[in-house]
């Protein structure tokens, strides 16, 4: 491999590789050429450029961007819009080169790249988490019944279904998608100048038009608009990390417990396909589960980053924190996109093995219904009882000696207590995405 070569394709991070192109180097790069244009035209839509500029702007998007030289030239001023801004000005047509990045600064651009590229994103995470929730739901009335050890603290503990299970996941992958959907119509536009007043702008234009063209500004992107520049306040930043983090938690859940029932002792699970092993040809790897916990694992460092450059982000632009957010919303970002795309595939293509289901939950020869023997005999009968059959008594003849019928009282199936119901109330998450990127200038 040769010191040119790209450096990060996904080798190392299989969850997101070939399912990331929405937040590439080339995604953000376009991102930030969106935001000179939509301020371009912002001037004009306040009528202070010339109707010439803001048709000629689009021309902005045709100027040839090396993403390498790029990315070396932003060494030196710590972002990459002042190179940017100097390649596009180049190449800009003489009615738009005036109005390139009038007024802003680079923040400006960066904030607002980074809340387009987010925008572009959400979709593509709702769609997915979509088929999620539809194939979850239709897996758990499929097995609404299908009753099943329950576990706690790694122990059977009562009775559930395979039902109920999968409709507990189905609801966390519901809730995060709401969240996804409040947090994509919490993207806002940033354009507050050199430190957050606009002064260059009102020295200008004056006041009243320097307010038309942040509004303006903000209807072409088609972000949302805060009353005042959000640099030095950073919560559109760390309530949309959150968002993902809630996502990707929500689907680490699901691709936890299949991994663990997957386990060649459990085996009620398995994935629609296995992954092999290099060594072992006899396994079967739930490997779109692993794939998932690793996003799961490394998601909440990453929102951790973002709260923390947050409370660190001194004076009007912060030295070092704001640049920390940057590789660290991108890779959540990133990281839920891979995590939504193959829970998908999971969903749609788990499978149950109702033999291993009926056999774990008879493990404990019918101890798994305990606490009905206490709610029926009294917990201290009942504990008398449990305890003689640690010692090697005959469960169910101490039962019958008790006057119960142990067929009905150990039966697994008769102490589900709501399963069924809470399986039936079962939501349907709604098909409709947020809104993504419109035609023209927001686009990534």
């Amino acid at each position: 491999m040769a010191p040119g070569d790209a450096f990060d394709t996904g080798l190392l991070n299989p969850v997101a590789a070939g399912r990331d192109g929405r937040v590439s180097d080339a995604a953000f790069a376009r991102a930030l050429v969106a935001a000179e244009v939509a301020l371009v035209r912002a001037y004009a839509a306040a009528g202070i450029a010339p109707a010439e500029a803001a048709a000629g702007a689009t021309a902005l998007f045709d100027v040839p961007i090396d993403l390498a030289s790029l990315a070396r030239d932003a060494v030196a001023g710590g972002n990459p819009v002042i190179p940017l801004v100097r390649t596009l000005r180049s190449g800009a047509p003489d009615a738009v080169r005036p109005w390139v990045h009038r007024g802003a600064t680079s923040q400006d651009i960066v904030d607002t790249a980074m809340m387009l590229v987010a925008r572009d994103a959400a979709p593509a995470i709702h769609g997915d988490l979509v088929r999620v929730s539809r194939a979850l739901t239709a897996f758990a009335l499929a097995h609404r019944d299908l009753v099943a050890a329950g576990r706690t603290l790694t122990q059977h503990a009562v009775p559930t279904t395979i039902g109920l299970r999968a409709a507990t996941w189905d609801r966390a992958v519901q809730r995060a998608s709401e969240r996804l959907r409040a947090g994509t119509d919490a993207l806002f536009a940033q354009w507050g100048g050199a430190g957050g007043t606009l002064a260059a702008t009102v020295q200008d234009v004056g006041a009243e038009a320097a307010s038309a063209v942040r509004s303006a500004y903000a209807r072409e992107l088609g972000l949302g608009e805060l009353e005042a520049p959000w640099h030095a306040y950073r919560w559109p930043v760390t309530e949309f990390g959150d968002t993902l983090v809630q996502v990707v938690d929500a689907l680490g859940k699901f691709a936890t417990d299949v991994a663990t029932a997957s386990r060649t002792e459990i085996a009620e699970l398995s994935e629609p396909t296995g992954g092999g092993s290099s060594a072992m040809p006899q396994k079967q790897n739930p490997a779109r589960s692993v794939l998932i916990r690793s996003a799961a694992i490394r998601a909440p460092q990453l929102a951790a980053t973002l709260h923390l450059a947050a409370g660190l982000f001194s004076d009007e632009r912060a030295d070092g924190a704001w640049h920390a957010e940057w590789p660290a919303m991108r890779e959540l970002m990133r990281l839920a996109l891979g995590a939504a795309s193959h829970a998908a595939d999971l969903a749609e293509g788990l499978r149950v093995d109702a033999a291993a289901v009926a056999e774990n939950l008879r493990a404990t020869d019918g101890l798994i219904v305990s606490e009905r023997l206490g709610a029926v005999l009294g917990k201290e009968r009942a504990a008398e009882i449990v305890a003689a059959v640690a010692s090697g008594a005959d469960l169910r003849a101490l039962l019958a000696e008790a006057g119960q019928d142990p067929d009905e009282l150990l039966d697994p199936a008769r102490y589900t207590g709501l399963a069924g119901a809470f399986v039936d109330a079962l939501g349907t998450l709604p098909e409709a995405a947020p809104p993504g990127s419109p035609d023209g200038v927001g686009g990534t």
